[in-house]
């Protein structure tokens, strides 16, 4: 990934747990991202799918899907109610 993508501010946002946050740099909105899921009561397989997708080594992964998509739309379930995890440019 290019060294301009990384210092790309990005929002990221857990639809009815974190407002919307803005960060300069991709790393550490996924490292905030990830901080803020891994606590939730997922399961083991939805946590680790989100540990793939935004957990450490996740920002080139999440830079071409930036850079393909123009954002990162991600579901899961917690109380039986599904949730979306977004990641898109500021």
């Amino acid at each position: 990934m290019s060294s301009k993508r990384r210092g790309t501010a990005v929002t990221v946002e857990i639809e009815d747990i974190t407002g919307p946050a803005t960060f300069s740099q991709l790393p550490d909105a996924l490292n905030a991202l990830w901080q803020a899921l891994r606590v939730l009561p997922l399961g083991w397989v939805q946590h680790e799918a989100y540990r793939y997708f935004l957990g450490p080594d996740a920002v080139e992964r999440v830079a071409a899907f930036l850079e393909r998509d123009g954002q990162l739309r991600l579901t899961f379930s917690m109380a039986g109610r599904l949730h979306t995890v977004s990641v898109r440019p500021a």
